[in-house]
């Protein structure tokens, strides 16, 4: 699957980035995700073989990532809800969740639970 675009309220997520254009590795390394770039390989490669389904909750503005949503499925029609925020941006993982959940139910199918505060 290609990554989709989605809109949160106030914020916007996309799939993460780290080409000539736009990285997200200095984003990353504040979130303390260890060798972002790798983590961004590793989201494309989710989306690709939809095992993980990861966004950059942005401000829309500027295109800043102050947050990571995800969806892990499970295997059994559900799946686990993750994410994590900076300190100074926690309402742009709480309005993601909403749109989140609603995609991985309308496009995936799948059922998630509350969020788990952890990397996606």
């Amino acid at each position: 699957m290609e990554p989709v675009e989605v809109f949160a309220g106030a914020w916007y997520l996309r799939a993460l980035r780290d080409d000539d254009r736009l990285s997200d590795v200095p984003a990353l390394e504040l979130l303390e995700v260890p060798d972002a770039a790798e983590y961004i390989r590793a989201a494309d490669a989710g989306w690709a073989d939809e095992s993980r389904f990861v966004w950059a909750v942005c401000v829309p503005t500027t295109g800043e990532t102050v947050a990571l949503i995800g969806v892990r499925p499970t295997g059994d029609g559900t799946a686990r809800l993750c994410g994590l925020a900076r300190a100074d941006h926690p309402a742009a993982l709480d309005d993601a969740v909403g749109p989140v959940a609603r995609f991985a139910r309308g496009a995936l199918g799948l059922t998630t639970g509350p969020l788990d505060p952890t990397r996606p």
